[in-house]
């Protein structure tokens, strides 16, 4: 009777995926997971390649919509919330409306909580209908999730409630809203706060401060004039293919810089549009730009490509102007324009200059009566007035923006003559996106990935995905097996990425004007597969006949004055050549075969001394076979490498993770964090023995054992990991005794390969923590942090320090044995169990 009375969790009917994020990190991730999962929603494993289970889930929690699977999840109509959904869904006691949670910047009003007080019936009702539109939400009574009220004095009883009650609720005037209505962009509160706003006791030929811009860090030019060296590993490549254009004109130096960036990071540079994720360009033309975009692949400048790698966490081109390919030509109606620019500085101002000159107008420094319109963000200087005079259009930065995202000349309306009397409007520059529908229409139009077609299919995915993903919550499944291994969803996982070839495109790079042979409709993906190891071959030859093309040159230079041979010799060889082609006779059938024979052996010869490209990069850990015989395996990794198989150590990047078996190794989990196909050991053997490179999936590694052993499953860990992409412990301080078992050292390598903030803990100054309080912190909860040890009588004396300095810094102490650490990244999901603190563990 008591199971029956029993009522489903709030969030029972919820299948959620999470996105990580440095606004999402692992560890919220992890204490989101627990409040959802006893509220009985399921939360979603990622798939085996580490992506997002879109046709399963029925929201999708992010605090961003920089993630590479956006796109399809809106093509899939998924709703995307930020996290704060969760806990006012949890506290209204129901799954809480989704566009007041939007993480979509456009939606300016998202996270608002408006009531209204002393304001008229009809204004009232435009002010919260707008409000609603643009992702904010109507509270009636003043509560505690209110965050504005919207009013005209001090005097209504709910400003005089906030003000006692609520201080962290701002009171706003009317005008706020209405100008930001005006805009479409969200500006600053400030000067319309009461009691004393100062949109209503200053004027707007009051001067005003140029804010800093918020939105322009990295893309204020579409080339960046900076060098990226010496940084940190780069994650935001991992897993993902790269090809840079020809026409980006780099020098080899700074290539080689970007291919080690990209290749350190677990990604790959390659030389075909097919097989790239990413395509990197500086013009929006030319038949490899065509074919990346209609396939949807991430299409970016140098200036994008720069900012992931500062940045390291991915963000769409789309989402700065800048960001994407410029065009070649100027666009629609600015070629003759000449432009002018007011009351902007700093980057605001460079960024301005840059996205005037890429629409193809003409940036003038100063302003004349040739000048045919000024951007201000004021409606008041000296050019303003002197534009009055000239007849000379007046505008914000709004109408340069939304002109080159839509590809022509905006006509100009109201809106980007608005100018609020207290606000400087660089502070909302650089928020507007790329209009894609615009772009594919004029610069890549054609491709099938957004007919009706496909997106039925998607539609009907997403259904079919429902169905299974509540049958599997019904049975208890931690997320619906099938999903991961059915071909037909796998092909749709890739139908947002890759479409049809399209015939007679190139698919090599644009070096110079080579046209690849064959008939014209031959399907490029077959070209393409084996272009790399024909172009291998070729450059083999060309190496292994580059001695006696020196030598022959050398030769031809000597003079006639030394020995016979030389220029003489190469004169008459050459001279006999043109005589044998024009009148000899055609050579014997015998003396032709002789020929070939040794032209034959020849290549073979030459062919055996280049090796073939690399294929799969292994780390191998626990292998026996080379034990104590050095040259055993030096001979076994050359054979290795004529199949494709090179052995790397666990500091660069890999492929495949191979053992006998799993092993909470240093090298194990360092290898893991990165997310590689983990294979038995017995692979090596196998190819070994056979001369040849088998097939890895047939190895891949089992062992049922240690998985009931440690309570994981290894294929779980592995889609972890890849979904993680090495920032499992992100932002976790990971402190460790420096007389701990097996070494400090090991811990580190395995905390750093995870993201973590690791430091060796003795109790001194530089190892502390800096004392705060919940106030200075803003309120949140303490975080933990944690501490490795081991059972010593020295490391125990520290335990208590470490309490104390932990408390003082307003954090929350868990003094924890190394098991803790090699759990966690072996499952690669960031939990905690009081039965691993090192008092539990280790007894007095």
């Amino acid at each position: 009777m008591a199971e029956q009375d029993e009522k489903p969790g709030v969030l029972s009917s919820c299948l959620l995926a999470f996105v990580p994020s440095s606004s999402l990190t692992p560890l919220t991730i992890s204490e989101l997971s627990k409040i959802v999962k006893e509220n009985g929603a399921q939360v979603l494993e990622p798939t085996r390649q580490g992506k997002i289970r879109i046709p399963d889930a029925t929201h999708i929690i992010s605090n961003t919509i920089d993630f590479d699977q956006y796109k399809e999840a809106v093509d899939m109509m998924i709703p995307i919330v930020n996290s704060n959904w969760i806990k006012n869904s949890i506290m209204r006691g129901k799954t809480a409306q989704v566009r007041p949670y939007s993480p979509d910047p456009r939606m300016i009003f998202s996270n608002v909580v408006l009531t209204c007080a002393d304001i008229p019936e009809v204004d009232k009702e435009t002010i919260l209908g707008a409000t609603m539109a643009m992702g904010g939400m109507e509270s009636k009574d003043l509560s505690r999730q209110t965050t504005h009220i919207c009013a005209l004095t001090m005097d209504h009883p709910k400003c005089q409630e906030a003000v006692a009650k609520h201080p962290k609720c701002k009171i706003v005037l009317p005008h706020w809203f209405d100008d930001c209505f005006k805009l479409g962009k969200r500006i600053d509160e400030g000067p319309y706060l009461l009691p004393d706003p100062e949109y209503c006791s200053k004027g707007s030929e009051d001067e005003v401060k140029i804010p800093p811009s918020q939105s322009l860090d990295g893309a204020v030019s579409a080339v960046p004039n900076t060098l990226i060296e010496g940084r940190k590993k780069v994650i935001v490549f991992a897993q993902k293919k790269v090809m840079l254009s020809t026409d980006l004109n780099l020098n080899a130096r700074l290539r080689n810089i970007i291919t080690g960036i990209i290749t350190d990071g677990g990604g790959e540079v390659v030389d075909v549009v097919d097989s790239c994720d990413m395509f990197i360009c500086h013009f929006r033309d030319g038949p490899q730009y065509v074919r990346a975009a209609q396939a949807r692949k991430d299409v970016g400048n140098l200036a994008w490509l720069y900012h992931l790698i500062v940045h390291n966490e991915w963000t769409s081109p789309f989402r700065r102007l800048l960001h994407y390919p410029i065009p070649r030509e100027p666009l629609e109606g600015f070629k003759d324009m000449r432009i002018s620019l007011s009351n902007y500085g700093g980057d605001s101002r460079i960024y301005l200059e840059n996205l005037i000159t890429a629409a193809g107008a003409t940036y003038t420094k100063t302003m004349t009566a040739n000048n045919t319109h000024l951007i201000t963000a004021r409606n008041h200087s000296e050019k303003c007035e002197a534009a009055k005079d000239w007849n000379i259009q007046v505008v914000n930065h709004l109408w340069i923006e939304e002109s080159y995202a839509r590809c022509k000349v905006q006509s100009i309306s109201a809106r980007y003559q608005h100018f609020p009397a207290r606000t400087n409007l660089g502070e909302v520059i650089g928020q507007t996106f790329h209009d894609e529908e615009v772009l594919k229409a004029l610069f890549y139009p054609g491709g099938e990935e957004n007919s009706g077609r496909s997106v039925k299919r998607k539609r009907k995915s997403m259904a079919d995905g429902l169905e299974n993903g509540r049958s599997a919550q019904k049975g208890g499944s931690g997320f619906n097996v099938m999903n991961d291994s059915s071909p037909a969803v796998a092909r749709n996982a890739r139908a947002p990425r890759g479409t049809q070839a399209t015939a007679g495109e190139f698919t090599t790079p644009a070096k110079g004007r080579h046209v690849r042979s064959g008939k014209e409709n031959d399907t490029p993906s077959a070209v393409s597969t084996g272009s790399r190891s024909a172009k291998a071959q070729a450059l083999s030859k060309l190496h292994g006949l580059a001695p006696d093309i020196a030598l022959y040159e050398k030769e031809k230079k000597r003079t006639k004055d030394g020995p016979w041979g030389g220029k003489r010799a190469a004169d008459q060889i050459d001279k006999e050549r043109s005589m044998t082609t024009s009148s000899s006779p055609a050579p014997r059938e015998d003396e032709e075969n002789d020929v070939q024979k040794s032209v034959s052996k020849r290549a073979q010869k030459k062919q055996r001394l280049s090796l073939p490209d690399v294929e799969m990069r292994v780390v191998l850990t626990g292998y026996q076979r080379w034990l104590d015989d050095i040259s055993k395996e030096e001979a076994d990794k050359k054979k290795l490498r004529a199949m494709g198989i090179l052995i790397v150590q666990d500091n660069l990047p890999c492929d495949y993770l191979a053992a006998p078996h799993m092993v909470r190794t240093k090298k194990f989990l360092r290898c893991l964090s990165r997310g590689p196909e983990v294979i038995s050991s017995m692979f090596i053997d196998a190819c070994l023995e056979a001369g040849k490179r088998l097939d890895p999936a047939d190895y891949t590694l089992k062992d049922k054992e240690n998985e009931k052993k440690w309570g994981i499953k290894l294929s779980t860990s592995v889609a972890r990991a890849r979904a993680n992409r090495g920032r499992l412990l992100q932002s976790v301080p990971i402190y460790c005794t420096a007389d701990i078992k097996n070494g400090c050292d090991n811990y580190q390598t395995i905390a750093e390969a995870n993201g973590a903030i690791f430091k060796i803990y003795r109790a001194r100054s530089g190892t502390t923590i800096k004392p705060t309080t919940a106030e200075e912190d803003g309120g949140a909860p303490p975080e933990p942090v944690y501490l490795l040890t081991s059972d010593s009588a020295a490391e125990k004396v520290l335990w208590g320090k470490f309490e104390k300095m932990a408390k003082d810094g307003h954090m929350e102490p868990r003094i924890v044995a190394p098991d803790w650490l090699l759990d966690v990244c072996m499952r690669q999901e960031l939990t905690f169990h009081p039965k691993l603190l090192a008092r539990n563990v280790f007894p007095s």
